[in-house]
């Protein structure tokens, strides 16, 4: 089921950060976002979750609005996000953040096992408590808490950032099954050849709107559009 926006418009009280944003991201697709810092990759994000409300244009999953919905409706609809920073519950067991993630779908086993079976090392550390898992492990758990709602559409932030290159490479493979098994991944990243390995196609932000999408398959690590946009 495709999301698709136009002429997103939001910000922070009197401080517009999003204008007029244009995207579209299909199902088994990886779309990526690119952009320079503070050109309203994040806020995009947590405007489609509702964290941030639009002041204008629309939100659709498959035809039905978004826009509008309370934060916590949001992921009822479809959307999972795994915000920059991970934001896990530290004190709580690996166990107990996967049923806080899957609240919302009652807690579904055959997700619940479906997930396990994506990040197997998760299933050896049911027990342990988050706040002591490696970083690569928190974002697995992050990742992992987000799939038990069986999203349709999942938005990552920046999820291999500070990681080890092993944990990388496990993360993405994660996102390439996702991608396989059908699900519209949104994906905000910095390094040009992780995007490159990973995305359908990408789109390009300035100054709060998406200013170019293109297809993955016709970019190369030299293509000037990443210094463009990206600086590198």
């Amino acid at each position: 089921m495709a999301l698709e926006v136009k002429g997103l418009t939001a910000g922070y009280g009197p401080i517009a950060v999003l204008r007029g944003v244009d995207f579209r991201a299909e199902p088994g697709q990886i779309t990526c976002l690119m952009g320079r810092n503070g050109v309203g990759k994040s806020t995009f994000l947590k405007c489609l979750m509702g964290l941030i409300p639009a002041s204008g244009g629309s939100i659709q999953l498959n035809g039905v609005a978004l826009q509008g919905l309370p934060a916590h409706e949001v992921p009822k609809r479809g959307l999972a996000y795994v915000p920059q920073g991970r934001r896990l519950f530290g004190p709580l067991t690996v166990a107990e953040n996967l049923a806080v993630g899957g609240l919302v779908q009652g807690n579904d086993r055959t997700t619940l096992q479906r997930v396990l079976t994506l990040f197997p090392r998760l299933r050896e550390r049911l027990t342990q408590t988050a706040q002591t898992l490696s970083g690569g492990e928190q974002q697995m758990l992050a990742i992992a808490r987000a799939l038990c709602l069986a999203p349709r559409v999942l938005l990552l932030d920046e999820p291999t950032e500070g990681l080890q290159p092993s944990m990388i490479a496990l993360i993405q493979e994660a996102v390439l099954t996702l991608k396989a098994q059908g699900v519209a991944v949104v994906l905000v990243e910095q390094r040009v050849d992780a995007v490159l390995k990973l995305a359908d196609r990408v789109g390009f932000m300035r100054a709060g709107r998406v200013e170019e999408t293109r297809d993955a398959k016709g970019l190369a690590v030299g293509d000037p559009v990443f210094q463009t946009f990206v600086g590198v």
